[in-house]
């Protein structure tokens, strides 16, 4: 029997500084061909949406959500989700019937631990109800938003000395 990989966090590492980025996997650890398959297996996921996902991804590219796109069965990790939103470290995981709830449990906590956040939305809410789900998401969005604003001014007050200027474009450099 083999053994699975996971996301996990290692406790010594929040206390020193932080790890190089590794070179496969886009700092993941995932082998390449473990990566290859996911996107593979995500493209396929893609093609063969369910209702469910076909009516969410249809508001989805209606609605004009400026910086905060979500993408179709992105892979995150070692993980596909239904849709991610990598501005706002959000994920979106429609639950079917008859999928395994343990797996989906775990795999919600793995990305939890890196610091995205797993919304979970029924498939038949979104078939009978989408607006109230859309208005749920709103509301996660936005709680989201503040989130991450709170913890960028903490970053910015604990860094003083940090520059946090963007590169001017290449007509405006000195040169």
């Amino acid at each position: 029997m083999t053994t699975r990989k996971t996301l996990a966090l290692n406790p010594e590492a929040a206390t020193t500084e932080a790890p190089a980025l590794k070179k496969k996997g886009r700092g993941w650890e995932i082998s390449d061909s473990r990566l290859d398959a996911l996107h593979e297996q995500a493209r396929e996921m893609r093609r063969h949406s369910s209702d469910a996902h076909k009516a969410l991804a249809e508001k989805f590219s209606k609605a004009d959500l400026g910086r905060y796109t979500f993408k179709r069965h992105a892979v995150v990790g070692s993980a596909i989700v239904d849709f991610n939103c990598h501005n706002l470290g959000l994920a979106l995981a429609i639950d079917e019937e008859g999928q395994n709830d343990a797996l989906a449990k775990r795999r919600d906590k793995s990305l939890e631990s890196v610091g995205i956040k797993v919304m979970r939305i029924a498939a038949t809410d979104i078939l009978e109800d989408i607006d109230a789900v859309l208005g749920r998401l709103t509301t996660t969005m936005r709680d989201r938003i503040t989130e991450r604003k709170a913890a960028a001014r903490a970053h910015k007050a604990a860094n003083p000395n940090q520059s946090y200027d963007r590169p001017k474009p290449r007509g405006e450099r000195k040169g």
